[in-house]
């Protein structure tokens, strides 16, 4: 099989705030800010960069660039989520804050369909084709792109990985099913590394999964090609919902059934900023694959039924992603509290990656899954320790 070339487009805008202020007050403005936005208020420089995929999506890149010849690093957001990710707690905290401060050429990805990347060069976010893709097609087409053009634009010929959640299950997509990128990443770490989710604990996704058949269904029936898209009035919603305060705090309720309960570690104030970030968009069919996974206990490609499956895949059955092909150098950073990157989950997917370099436990028994990228304690807890790993790693 051939690939096309990845097409680029639209020359980068350096944009500098001559502030420089870089302490890190909460500020409910925030919110409404757009990533680049939020990067060039706390006095650092950033670039827009879009990237069209081998299958005609436009991809949106935000850069926090280093100096001549600074190696660049890759950051991955999760599901529901975007480039915010890396820097809603501000700098001397978030993660592509200290990055930059470190000297690194940094990247922040934003997968198809998200609020930053939702644009193709013939569809529409009103077409249903539009909307027909899983996290393997991130995996597939969206990775290889955004690591190929980082790669041209900063004259390395390799990177750093950093994912988070579905960052990760994306990336296993890619070293598996495009096993020439593993040669392009010095070192992969996987923070929450979701792949299997058999031992789930998320009450909520696991109600999901017992009616998931019947779900994808309405969802082909009525149109709900997106999932929780990004919106002002979802947002007002969520902001009478999330007072200041742990009572009646019903997004905290949400999030902790989601993710693993942590009061010790929110910080109520960086709630507006959450809600004005995420959830930035996702397809259906991404949370209908994860589904999947939790009821076949398999790492998978998309289950489109026994017919669809003989048509695309020559089989019945969905093939499992031949991890074996995964040689690119991985690190694990899990936690004990993660409802959906389970300890049983990465015990059962560690001895699969052929190159593990490493597996680190948070030393925090509550750390959950959104702690990795909202904890009050994130930087010494975990962040510190993935820098030591970039700055002692020679590949």
């Amino acid at each position: 099989i051939s690939y096309p070339q990845h097409s680029y487009c639209c020359a980068a805008v350096p944009v500098y705030n001559t502030s420089n202020t870089r302490d890190f007050q909460v500020d409910p403005a925030d919110a409404h800010l757009t990533v680049p936005q939020l990067v060039s208020k706390y006095g650092y420089p950033v670039e827009q960069h879009r990237v069209i995929t081998e299958d005609g999506y436009v991809l949106e890149l935000h850069r926090i660039p280093g100096g001549k010849g600074a190696i660049p690093v890759f950051l991955m957001h999760g599901l529901l989520c975007s480039s915010a990710d890396w820097v809603l707690v501000g700098p001397n905290n978030a993660l592509a804050y200290l990055l930059a401060d470190e000297g690194y050429d940094v990247w922040l990805g934003n997968a198809r369909g998200n609020i930053y990347s939702r644009a193709h060069l013939t569809l529409t976010p009103n077409m249903f084709a539009f909307w027909q893709f899983s996290w393997h097609e991130i995996g597939f087409y969206d990775l290889p792109a955004m690591i190929d053009y980082i790669l041209v634009q900063s004259g390395h010929q390799k990177l750093h990985y950093i994912g988070h959640s579905q960052g990760n299950t994306s990336f296993y997509v890619m070293a598996s099913t495009r096993p020439e990128y593993n040669e392009k990443i010095h070192l992969m770490q996987a923070l929450a590394p979701v792949a299997y989710t058999q031992y789930i604990q998320s009450p909520l996704l696991k109600i999901m999964s017992l009616f998931q058949d019947t779900l994808t269904v309405l969802f082909e029936i009525f149109g709900i090609d997106e999932f929780l898209p990004n919106n002002a009035i979802l947002h007002d919603i969520a902001s009478l919902l999330c007072p200041s305060s742990t009572v009646n705090n019903l997004c905290l309720n949400v999030l902790f059934q989601l993710a693993g309960s942590d009061p010790e570690q929110v910080d109520l104030k960086l709630f507006p900023m959450i809600i004005g970030h995420t959830p930035a968009g996702a397809a259906t069919k991404q949370i209908a694959h994860y589904a999947q996974g939790i009821r076949s206990h398999q790492f998978r490609r998309y289950d489109h039924g026994k017919i669809k499956n003989q048509f695309i895949y020559g089989v019945s059955t969905p093939p499992v992603y031949n991890l074996t092909e995964i040689t690119a150098p991985v690190m694990f950073h899990y936690a004990l509290n993660d409802y959906l990157a389970s300890p049983a989950d990465v015990d059962r997917l560690s001895p699969q990656i052929p190159n593990l370099v490493g597996r680190r436990q948070v030393d925090h028994v509550k750390f959950n899954h959104l702690d990795f990228l909202l904890a009050k304690d994130v930087k010494e807890l975990l962040y510190d320790e993935i820098i030591s790993r970039l700055q002692l790693w020679k590949a």
